[in-house]
C-alpha cells in the first residue's frame, strides 16, 4: 500500500520541501482525440471529470482510488497520477516528504476517452496547486502543463484538451517540444459519446497502423483536417465531410468491429461519427442532441449513448 523512500519525493537535493498537511484538489476533463482526420494533433475536452486530491504527508506514497478502474490501479508511487505529481515537483525543483492521493474516477478506462491523459494532467496540475499554495515557487503555466503531459503521453492531443478545455490544435517541433492552441469553438457544437463495456489497448491499435500511406490518402486527410478547424470554429455544417478519415480508422477496424459497425450506421444516418482516440468509444459532433433512435441503435451495437457538454480545462476544485 505504501513505499517509504530513502529521500524526499520530488527533486533530488531540493532545497525547498513542501510541508506536511499542504493539500490541493483539481478537476480534470475527459477528452476525445483525432476528431476523424486529425491524427495525434486535434483534441476536444468532454464534460466528464475525474477529481484528484493530493496531500503532503510525513513519508511514503499512498493512493486511495474510487470509481472507474479503482480495483485495477496501483496504490503506491507507480500510480500514474503519483508519477505525474512527482514529475511536477521535480520540474519546479521542489520535494515533499510524502504524498497521499485520493482519486475519484468517473472517466472510463481504456475506452478512448483520454483517461491516462486525464491522470497525467491531474497529477501535474495538483503539483502546480501545491506549489502555488506553498508560495515559494510559482505554479506551472499552461504551456508547461502541455509540455510535461506531452512527455508522458508521447503526443499532446488528449492532454492539451484536458489542460486548455474546448477544442485544441497541437503539434510537436521534432525536438521533444509539445505545443497547443485552443480554438474558439462554435457555440452550437455539441458532443455525444457512445461507450461500450469492452476495452481497447492504445498500444495494440497503434500497432495496426502502417509506416507509410498512399499520397492520395495523405492529401485527403490534410484537406479534411483543415476543414475540421473550419467546421469547429465557423461552419458546423461541414462536420460530416470534415470528420472523414483515411489515415487510421480503416487500419484499426479489424480490432474494433463493434466500433466500426456503429460508426457506419451513424454516418449512414447523417451523423458526424468518428472513433474516439484509439477506441473503442465513438463520438458524434453536431449542433443537435441525438435522440431515442440513436440510443437504441447504440444499444443494439453494445454501446451506451451519453450526451456530454464540451469540457472546460483542468482547474482547482474547492
Amino acid at each position: 500500500m505504501s513505499a517509504t523512500p530513502a529521500a524526499p519525493i520530488g527533486a533530488p537535493d531540493a532545497r525547498l520541501q513542501l510541508a506536511p498537511g499542504l493539500s490541493a484538489t483539481v478537476r480534470v476533463p475527459a477528452s476525445t482525440a483525432n476528431l476523424g482526420p486529425g491524427f495525434d494533433c486535434l483534441g476536444l475536452a468532454l464534460g466528464l471529470y475525474d477529481e484528484v486530491t493530493v496531500t503532503v504527508t510525513d513519508g511514503g506514497v499512498t493512493v486511495e482510488a474510487t470509481g472507474e478502474g479503482a480495483d485495477a490501479v496501483p496504490r503506491d508511487g507507480s500510480h500514474l497520477v503519483a508519477r505525474a505529481v512527482i514529475r511536477g515537483l521535480e520540474f519546479a525543483g521542489v520535494s515533499a516528504p510524502g504524498l497521499h492521493l485520493r482519486c475519484a474516477n468517473v472517466i472510463p478506462h481504456s475506452r478512448g476517452l483520454g483517461s491516462s491523459a486525464t491522470a497525467v494532467v491531474g497529477g501535474l496540475a495538483a503539483a502546480s496547486e501545491l506549489l502555488a499554495a506553498d508560495g515559494r515557487r510559482a505554479g506551472l503555466g499552461e504551456s508547461e502543463l502541455v509540455q510535461l503531459s506531452g512527455e508522458f503521453e508521447g503526443h499532446p492531443d488528449n492532454a492539451a484538451a484536458s489542460v486548455l478545455g474546448g477544442a485544441v490544435v497541437t503539434w510537436m517541433d521534432g525536438h521533444d517540444g509539445y505545443f497547443a492552441r485552443r480554438l474558439e469553438l462554435h457555440p452550437d457544437i455539441v458532443a455525444t459519446a457512445f461507450v461500450p463495456e469492452i476495452e481497447s489497448s492504445t498500444h495494440v491499435t497503434r500497432g495496426l497502423l502502417p509506416h507509410s500511406v498512399p499520397r492520395a490518402d495523405a492529401v485527403f486527410n490534410l484537406s479534411r483536417t483543415a476543414l475540421v478547424v473550419v467546421a469547429l470554429t465557423d461552419d458546423p455544417s461541414c462536420l460530416f465531410d470534415a470528420t472523414q478519415d483515411r489515415l487510421h480508422q480503416g487500419y484499426r477496424a479489424p480490432a474494433l468491429p463493434e466500433t466500426t459497425g456503429l460508426i457506419a450506421d451513424l454516418r449512414e444516418r447523417g451523423h458526424a461519427a468518428t472513433v474516439s482516440g484509439a477506441g473503442p468509444s465513438v463520438v458524434v459532433l453536431g449542433t443537435e442532441r441525438l435522440g431515442e433512435a440513436e440510443a437504441t441503435l447504440a444499444a443494439d451495437h453494445g454501446f451506451t449513448m451519453t450526451p456530454l457538454p464540451i469540457g472546460v480545462g483542468v482547474a482547482r476544485h474547492t
